[in-house]
């Protein structure tokens, strides 16, 4: 992961599909113009079909991060590298951001579609509880003084939280009702409305959004490095 981290192609690559997937996600018109491209016109959603560019790649770039968290968690509880910790601290700060970024674009979403911003969905409520699962990560390594302690609790606890993660955004919604594409019985976005055009700006976007989101994980995980060495230092 460390010589992925410090390569320049795909983070050129991130950029690239990022300016063409937004850029063109907003100029792309609605159907029913004269355009030979046009996003799917379908009913309550409207412009709103836009935010599909926005909202789901966050959710798929913090369940990447997260997911590599998770990977270095358990690399950390069989060989006990403190470079390990820092990868696992690093990914789960950044999957969260981007966990907040995908409720923020969700509300945004369901103000416009379902008249509120938030409803009583079993999908919106795991997703809010997967969140305080991983906030509650991040208190915990910040209330442990002692390291070797703190990167080894943390570790196991990031584990733990990985799977109730995905049993509250994944498996749950799955089992109840719920207004979510995919979910409940509803509908996946690709059997109704995700089109051809929309697939052209959707799999750029969210590649796009995944690199982004390893890229700013990497420069979080060497600032933390140095914060950690200079800590040292000064002690």
């Amino acid at each position: 992961m460390e010589k992925f981290l410090k390569q320049t192609w795909w983070k050129i690559l991130a950029i690239v599909f990022l300016l063409y997937a937004l850029i063109g996600g907003l100029l792309v018109p609605l159907a029913g113009t004269s355009s030979g491209l046009a996003f799917p016109n379908m009913p309550i959603l409207n412009e709103s079909i836009r935010n599909l560019l926005y909202h789901v790649p966050m959710w798929f770039s913090m369940v990447a991060l997260l997911l590599v968290s998770f990977i270095y968690s358990i690399q950390y509880l069989s060989n006990a590298n403190s470079t390990f910790d820092n990868y696992a601290n690093s990914f789960a700060q950044v999957g969260v951001f981007f966990g907040a970024l995908g409720i923020f674009t969700g509300m945004l979403w369901a103000k416009s579609t379902w008249g509120a911003f938030w409803t009583n969905d079993p999908k919106l409520n795991g997703a809010a509880i997967g969140m305080l699962i991983y906030i509650a990560y991040l208190i915990l390594r910040s209330t442990i003084e002692d390291e070797l302690k703190r990167a080894k609790i943390a570790a196991s606890y990031n584990i733990f939280a990985f799977i109730m993660y995905l049993a509250f955004i994944f498996v749950i919604p799955r089992l109840t009702d719920s207004l979510h594409p995919g979910n409940g019985g509803n509908p996946a976005f690709s059997s109704y409305d995700l089109d051809n055009t929309l697939r052209l700006f959707f799999y750029p976007a969210t590649i796009g959004w995944i690199l982004l989101s390893f890229w700013i994980a990497g420069v979080l995980s060497r600032t933390n490095a140095l914060n950690i060495k200079i800590d040292e230092k000064g002690e």
